[in-house]
């Protein structure tokens, strides 16, 4: 029987600086923290060199470079004797096939074509090119005229592909002629099989099929039935053909008490289907949620003053574009699949998916809580381009005939919201960044009371043992940078002015580019103004990224070097010009409002329902921006000494809710959720909850305001019975004046001593 989960830790396996081993090294430091159970990144043998394993070239063996099944037993062995489990991210939706050579199934399916063993394991359009897989990989087509035969494989640089037996003779372009693939540049638009979104490189699985599914999952089987493992992490399982038939298989596989949860990016208005048999998500919802709490509603207007109103049909646009050109290839084959069900050949087909997909708000609408989405979208089309009805009807008659055009409309639907919105549409708005993350909502300004209490009270019923977070390898910006964001929603007269001085003092090349940049600026910025090589270096890389995700002036297909340059150069003139001496003032000023936020959230996050992760280092603040940068190695003799020193109220706020939550686990797996409002003057500056019978929590927010004011007359009346607050020590009872309760900490954490 797997313990229960009550927290995880997340932790970023590398087989260059974080094995097996390195991460048991780490179990003394794990256990005392408090966490329940470690949280590993993909552990199957990856592409070599991989720094995140989500590129999985062999499901079948675990990665020799963190340690193999030796390393893993190690591992698991060492944890349990303290108490902790393991629980690992895994992924079924793809393999990476950068270099063929490195994956067993993709070089075998290459070399023999239809004929190998491996040809139903990945999603082939064996149509699109009269039975020859069409791979994207060149720097243009002319480059297949420089491919070398070298004995018994092709050659092109580092690129290596296999050569069918018996075609080997003749030039390399000769010899290409006669494979089962074909070499095209990457620019065509034309793939030749299903893909992770729009990236070339990681191919997919077809786990509908059940033997492909047993063949990726022999591994995982053996974690289970060694009693390896007591959970599973699933990425991104909507972009399977049948999200819900998967995850059966899969809980056949590890058995009832497993804890399982979806990589499922929730829209603000969807819940996750009651009829899938898993724990729920991997937590950005909840992290919209909390983090939310913290924005200021009242000052939408001035910060959208700042950067402009936002276009109510931008979202719409760039996943219309998304489809028709990024995701053309699969565009293409959606198209061909629909003639083929219907015999219809409407040259207004392409057009219409794209508008359909357009007015989907949900990731995909064929989970059957979400049968609504579909209809309703299709009337919405058909009203806003009545020229498309047809072609329409054509689409609604495919889907009730066809599962895998179904299938296809889904898996697109999930990659135009991925591409179009979390990794442009998010880079583009400049309103207040710290709501433009993976599940987010930004045109919902914050999060009130009354929703969080509302959506937590729905959690604690329907999904008590979901996982929650505040950072993941994926998020934009860590959760610490988010809340220095956050701020400027407290502060928005302040910013307009700093920023429009900064913008004539700075000369950007782009304004736009200079209000998106400028928070994250913020974000990271040092209070003590000293900007250390390593920063100004993330800080350029993270404005390359994020200037090419936006595509407004430069793109990773297209990239403008005379406008990055320009970028670049101005993002100097920020860090050693007179603007820096602003930025550290502002930084100062607001410092202490940051250092409330940050704990609040973070408590907030560790006590509220669900099973809370902490993602690596984040116990302690820190300033992570967006991937690669949120997966750099952590310093763990750093986080060892705040420990020892108690010096950090951070850590020492996630140690006190971890160890409350080892301390009464049912309060926190079974126990319900009940919103405890203040009363007085400034009642809406606190956040605060009964967990079960035993726990209170209170978090004050808005602090700018608040310090101006104080808390006069405010008031927190608790439950009944006899309180400890786990941070100072202090007991309480009855109705307690915040201006006390809060007297030396922005929150509290009580547990009921007299049970």
């Amino acid at each position: 029987m797997p313990r229960p989960v009550l927290s995880t830790y997340r932790l970023q396996m590398r087989g260059d600086c974080f094995t097996f081993d390195d991460a048991g090294n780490l179990l003394d430091y794990l256990d005392r923290l408090g966490v329940s159970h470690l949280y590993l990144s993909p552990i199957l043998s990856a592409a070599e060199g991989s720094t995140h394993g989500y590129d999985v070239t062999d499901p079948t063996t675990v990665s020799a470079a963190l340690g193999g099944p030796e390393g893993l037993q190690r591992l698991s062995e060492a944890a349990r004797k303290r108490e902790i489990g393991l629980i690992v991210d895994i992924v079924p939706n793809h393999v990476g096939v950068a270099h063929p050579e490195q994956n067993p199934w993709w070089w075998d399916l290459l070399r023999h074509g239809r004929d190998s063993l491996y040809a139903d394991y990945f999603d082939i359009d064996w149509d699109l090119d009269n039975g020859r897989i069409v791979l994207p990989v060149l720097g243009s087509d002319d480059d297949v005229a420089d491919l070398v035969v070298d004995d018994d494989v092709l050659r092109l640089g580092d690129l290596v592909f296999p050569i069918a037996p018996g075609t080997g003779t003749g030039t390399g372009s000769e010899v290409h002629d006669r494979q089962h693939y074909r070499l095209t540049g990457w620019r065509s638009g034309i793939c030749g099989y299903r893909r992770f979104f729009s990236i070339t490189s990681l191919a997919a699985l077809r786990q509908e099929d059940r033997a492909v599914f047993d063949a990726s999952h022999v591994e995982v089987k053996r974690w289970f039935d060694e009693g390896l493992v007591d959970g599973l992490r699933i990425d991104h399982p909507d972009g399977l053909s049948d999200p819900a038939g998967y995850l059966r298989w899969l809980r056949e596989l590890t058995g009832p008490d497993a804890w399982i949860v979806v990589e499922k990016i929730l829209a603000a208005d969807e819940s996750l289907d009651a009829s899938l048999p898993v724990n729920g998500t991997t937590g950005y919802d909840a992290l919209r949620e909390v983090g939310g709490l913290f924005i200021d509603p009242a000052v939408e207007s001035p910060l959208t003053a700042v950067s402009g109103d936002p276009d109510p049909e931008a979202e719409s646009a760039l996943k219309t574009a998304a489809v028709t050109d990024t995701l053309a290839s699969e565009l293409g084959r959606l198209c061909r699949s629909v003639t083929a069900v219907t015999g219809q050949r409407d040259p207004r087909l392409p057009a219409a998916l794209a508008t359909l997909i357009s007015r989907i708000g949900v990731y995909r609408s064929d989970y059957p809580a979400l049968a609504t989405v579909l209809p309703v979208a299709i009337q919405e089309s058909a009203c806003a381009a009545p020229e498309l009805t047809e072609a329409l009807t054509t689409i609604s008659v495919a889907m009730s005939r066809s599962n895998e055009v179904v299938s296809r409309f889904n898996q697109l639907c999930g990659a135009a919201t991925a591409k179009a919105v979390e990794d442009c549409l998010f880079y583009r708005d400049a309103r207040l960044v710290s709501l433009n993350e993976v599940g987010g909502a930004p045109e919902l300004f914050g999060v009130t009371a009354a929703e969080f209490h509302q959506r937590a009270t729905t959690r604690v019923r329907a999904w008590p043992s979901t996982m929650t977070a505040l950072s993941t390898h994926d998020t934009k910006r860590g959760e610490d940078v988010r809340a220095r964001i956050g701020l400027l929603s407290q502060v928005p007269e302040t910013w307009a002015e700093s920023v429009e001085r900064w913008i004539a003092t700075s000369t950007p090349p782009d304004r736009d580019t200079a209000l998106f940049l400028w928070q994250n600026i913020f974000g990271v910025w040092p209070v003590d103004g000293v900007v250390t090589d390593e920063l100004r270096s993330r800080l350029h890389g993270y404005t390359e990224k994020a200037i090419r995700e936006g595509a407004t002036r430069t793109s990773w297909h297209d990239p403008d070097v005379n406008f990055e340059n320009e970028v670049h150069a101005w993002l100097d003139r920020v860090l050693d010009g007179p603007v820096a001496a602003e930025l550290t003032a502002l930084v100062s000023r607001l410092e202490a409002h940051a250092r409330n936020d940050i704990l609040g959230q973070k408590l907030i996050h560790l006590t509220a329902p669900g099973i809370p992760d902490i993602y690596q280092g984040t116990e302690t603040t820190e300033d992570s921006l967006v991937d690669p940068d949120n997966r750099r190695p952590i310093d763990h003799a750093a986080l060892r000494g705040a420990m020892e020193r108690g010096d950090d109220d951070k850590l020492r706020v996630t140690m006190a809710a971890l160890a409350l939550r080892r301390a009464r686990p049912q309060t926190f797996l079974a126990g319900g959720y009940t919103p405890l409002p203040a009363t007085g003057s400034a009642a809406r500056h606190l956040v605060a909850f009964l967990r079960g019978q035993d726990v209170v929590v209170a978090a004050c927010r808005w602090t700018v305001a608040l310090a101006e004011t104080g808390w006069q007359d405010t008031v927190l009346p608790l439950p009944e019975g006899r309180w400890l607050d786990r941070l100072s020590g202090r007991q309480w009872a009855g109705s307690v004046p915040l201006v006390e309760l809060l007297a030396d900490s922005p929150v509290a954490l009580l547990e009921r001593t007299d049970d």
